[in-house]
């Protein structure tokens, strides 16, 4: 029958007789007196070179046939080792997946039937289980994984060295069951390998790492193992670990929803963190995205394990969470913040904070920032409270809380705030100024809305817990310290200077805890908007100014204090910046401070004996600024006219008149409607004025003129034009009424639209009938 099985032509004859010997030897009371016929036979028709068994199924058959023979005969087909290795060498590389498989099972069973003298061969089948490990058929992939740990377990331990890596892969497989044939394997091994304390180092991170499986069972029969394992290191180790077991003291804080593993499991982690930790931090950088997923995960596991022994580890740690959170996988990086929450909550504030803000002292980054936000937020309160005012200095500190205005940067030192706010409660009113310089700085930034909110939110909690009502009491409390903090420097300021975007949100987000504050603002207003100092940096004052005023008793006057200061307002901030300067920068700063000045006008701040005070200085460059390019401008240029006219006009000589109204009447023909109306409207206020002046005799002449040109505009296109000049004439018709009655009746004809010189004809006759 083997030389039959071993050379027949016929495939229907080498079956027959397969089929024969496998029913034979399986039913025979002495199989292991076939060994020295059947082996070489087998051998001859599965070995390379001269093994050249075509049929698929037969070779399969070949193969199981050598299984039976390990369990019938055991430890008696240990003279024949070297052949069965060979065997086995070929057909785990068989080009058929059952074959690999059988094979597979063969190896186990080779292993269990001689384990004393396997281990002389073993060797020679890790290189053909390797190049298996990976088949595609995910049966054999886990077939394979448990022959090699029967392989190495029954075999020579240091091959464990040539398959770790291929393990590793193996744990990113995306068969559950064969992640469940890793732990399996794993487990064993340190439960029962020879040499399991020189590989404890190797080995515990891949079972460890099973942890985080995404399949419940998984993980079960990871934490199953690790369980066992630490217990049996207990035992074995129970002299070392006595003190440790009567007397330790378990942690008064420890993470919500976390089980405290065991002292084996925790000592085996501490003793062996030294010589893991390398590579996984190298891990954690890795270019692949799934391995620095599962290096994260699994830095976190050691160190909750590891506990207060991750002091001596800080260096690297940090170095390697400062490069994890800024990964662009989102998944590394909370894992990363997960595991900076427990240095926080391990390790001494004294050893963790000093090393972290020691490296704010170079350029710090957004992700040293993220890390000292996740170790406040692990640090227990009693243990965080004497480092509280050294974070607020640090945290404060220019070259942190301004050194980036990018908004990422920004969200992580508000979460820093956030955290010392959550963790110390009351304990923060004694950094209470420094953490509003910071929420301040972060507001001041260009941002999203969301971001403002958040740190409006924030401010919020930090007057809760000083049992404060609102973030405006919080102002109230530091106004005047903000105010000093930002002013210091206001001499140098450019449109680039952070302070000046600190000064627009203290003054604008304060509400009316700015009024109580204003010789500061006002100081700084004075000194930076000077005409000599950066046009950018004036314009955005002036728009902060004009934000104020128009909410004056809101904002700047809610202690109705502001008065006190107009004149400083007026004479040293406002006049100096009408005067015309080249430039859109310039015309834009010229704007915004007619603006500014109509505000002051139309809130009654700036009151008729104010204006009687300034009306020489302003009325000449108000005048001019009706010549500007900006609608809105010439609109409140002419409103301020105005009203210096209804307040002070009576009191002008002949050229503030004759100046007065030749600048107003070019704008009857503006192109904008709005202004061509408020002119109308300030000529029916100059006649009016002029009416009760010492100096009207002397303008007949150019009240007669007067009447020729807004005559000329009741054909005006704009209806409403139209009505406002007949107001108009109506008004400076008490002035010369006969004058202006020859005027209509020369021009009357020519007109499109005479109904409205016959209502005016009409208007002046009775009112002479009415005298």
């Amino acid at each position: 029958l083997s030389r039959c099985l071993a050379g027949d032509g016929a495939e229907r004859c080498r079956e027959l007789a397969l089929e024969l010997l496998r029913h034979g030897l399986g039913h025979g009371e002495r199989p292991c007196e076939a060994l020295p016929v059947l082996l070489p036979a087998l051998a001859q028709r599965l070995c390379p070179p001269q093994g050249a068994e075509p049929s698929e199924e037969l070779r399969l058959g070949l193969v199981q046939l050598l299984s039976l023979l390990l369990q019938r005969c055991g430890a008696a087909t240990a003279p024949y080792l070297g052949d069965i290795a060979r065997i086995l060498q070929a057909t785990l590389l068989d080009h058929y997946a059952e074959v690999r498989r059988e094979s597979c099972r063969c190896a186990v069973a080779c292993a269990r039937a001689m384990p004393e003298h396997f281990h002389m061969q073993s060797e020679s089948l890790i290189k053909p289980l390797m190049q298996t490990i990976s088949h595609q058929h995910y049966r054999v992939r886990v077939d394979v994984i448990q022959a090699t740990g029967a392989v190495i377990q029954f075999g020579n331990g240091k091959s464990v060295d040539d398959v770790l890596s291929h393990l590793a892969q193996r744990l990113f497989d995306e068969i559950p069951k064969v992640r469940h044939a890793v732990t399996t394997v794993i487990g064993e091994w340190l439960l029962h390998l020879r040499d399991r304390y020189s590989y404890f180092h190797k080995l515990i991170p891949l079972l460890l790492g099973g942890f985080t499986d995404e399949i419940p069972e998984n993980t079960k029969l990871a934490w199953t193992y690790w369980e066992n394992i630490g217990l049996q290191w207990e035992k074995e180790n129970e002299e070392d670990l006595k003190d440790k077991m009567d007397f330790s003291v378990p942690p008064s804080h420890y993470p919500k929803g976390e089980t405290r593993p065991g002292l084996g499991c925790r000592e085996l982690v501490s003793r062996n963190l030294s010589k893991i930790l390398p590579g996984l931090c190298h891990d954690i950088t890795d270019w692949v995205e799934g391995t620095r997923i599962k290096a994260s995960q699994l830095l976190y596991t050691l160190l909750l394990h590891a506990e207060d022994h991750i002091t001596q580890h800080m260096e690297l740690l940090l170095r390697t969470l400062y490069q994890a959170c800024s990964d662009e996988e989102r998944e590394v990086v909370k894992n990363s913040v997960k595991a900076a929450e427990l240095i926080g909550m391990f390790v001494s504030p004294k050893v963790s904070l000093k090393l972290i803000t020691s490296a704010f002292g170079q350029t710090p980054k957004a992700s040293s920032v993220m890390v000292l936000a996740a170790v406040i937020r692990g640090s227990p309160k009693e243990i965080l409270q004497p480092h509280v005012t050294q974070l607020g200095n640090t945290l404060s500190q220019a070259g942190v809380c301004q050194r980036s205005e990018e908004v990422f940067y920004m969200e992580q030192l508000l979460y820093c705030v956030q955290a010392l706010i959550e963790v110390c409660q009351e304990d923060c009113k004694e950094i209470s100024l420094e953490l509003m310089k910071v929420l301040v700085t972060i507001m001041a930034i260009p941002s999203s809305q969301d971001l403002k909110e958040k740190v409006e939110k924030t401010m919020s909690s930090l007057a809760e817990v000083q049992q404060l009502e609102s973030f405006h009491c919080l102002y109230k409390q530091h106004i005047i310290q903000l105010m000093e903090w930002v002013s210091v420097s206001c001499e140098g300021w450019s449109c680039y200077s952070p302070e000046v975007l600190q000064f627009e949100v203290i003054t604008t987000h304060s509400g009316p805890v700015i009024g109580e504050a204003l010789d500061d603002f006002i100081l700084v207003l004075k000194t930076c908007l000077q005409p000599n100092r950066d046009p950018q940096m004036r314009l955005k004052l002036f728009t902060v100014l004009s934000q104020l005023l128009q909410k004056a008793s809101e904002t700047i006057n809610s202690q109705g204090l502001f008065p006190s200061y107009l004149e400083t307002v007026v004479k040293d901030i406002l006049a100096p910046n009408l005067q015309w300067h080249a430039g859109r920068t310039a015309a834009a700063i010229r704007a915004t401070a007619v603006l500014c000045l109509w505000a002051l006008i139309h809130c009654e701040m700036l009151s008729p004996k104010e204006i009687l005070k300034v009306k020489d200085e302003l009325m000449p460059q108000i005048i001019a600024s009706m010549d500007e390019d900006s609608k809105i401008t010439r609109l409140m240029a002419c409103r301020i006219v105005d009203v210096f006219l209804k307040v002070c006009g009576r009191q002008f000589d002949a050229d503030k008149f004759k100046n007065t109204y030749t600048e107003v009447l070019k704008h009857l023909d503006d192109a904008s409607c709005d202004v061509r109306l408020a002119a109308a409207h300030t000529l029916a206020n100059w006649f009016k004025c002029l009416k009760d002046s010492d100096v009207k005799s002397s303008m007949e002449g150019h009240v007669e003129f007067l009447y020729q040109e807004l005559l000329i505009h009741l054909d005006d296109p704009d209806e409403n034009l139209q009505k406002a000049v007949l107001e108009v004439l109506k008004e400076g018709s008490i002035l010369y009424p006969d004058l202006l009655v020859k005027e209509i009746e020369g021009v009357v004809h020519k007109h499109q639209t005479p109904i409205y010189c016959n209502q005016l004809l009409h208007h002046i006759q009775s009112a002479k009938e009415s005298a």
